[in-house]
């Protein structure tokens, strides 16, 4: 079984230039209707891919723009999360979370893109085991009741 995240966006010609610059992702494939809108496209970012579409209300494929937000964070692990975090910020993303050591062994923080999506960006630089996580988290939360 493989999982693809299927994006709805306004604006796919942009998200896709967006995503290229912003995260370098290849374009594989783009179905464009007479309109100019995209009806399908098909991309990849290392060994994984996603796809997008531009909205399409009479099908319910609706932007998180549409929506007011989503609940969704697409999680993307890279080699060097500050230097990916700056390159999604110069390619016109938001920064919502600043890159910082995280409890759980990562390196992290998280943007959002031009379209409403929410991407945290990611290196393991600690390998712990869940008791140790589990122990960090309930430290982690004791110090945020105080």
């Amino acid at each position: 079984m493989i999982l693809t995240p299927y994006l709805i966006v306004k604006g796919a010609p942009a998200a896709l230039d967006f995503y290229t610059r912003a995260f370098g992702a290849k374009e594989e494939l783009r179905l464009t209707n007479p309109t100019g809108t995209i009806g399908h496209a098909h991309m990849t970012i290392g060994d994984s891919a996603f796809m997008l579409a531009d909205e399409h209300p009479e099908f319910g494929a609706l932007s998180p723009v549409t929506l007011g937000g989503s609940p969704i964070t697409l999680h993307l692990t890279v080699a060097d999360p500050d230097a990916a975090a700056q390159r999604a910020v110069d390619a016109g993303a938001t920064l919502l979370r600043p890159v910082q050591d995280q409890f759980h062994g990562n390196r992290s923080g998280m943007v959002a893109d031009p379209f409403g999506h929410k991407w945290a960006l990611s290196a393991e630089i600690e390998k712990i085991d869940g008791e140790e996580m589990q122990r960090r988290y309930a430290e982690l939360m004791a110090g945020e009741e105080a």
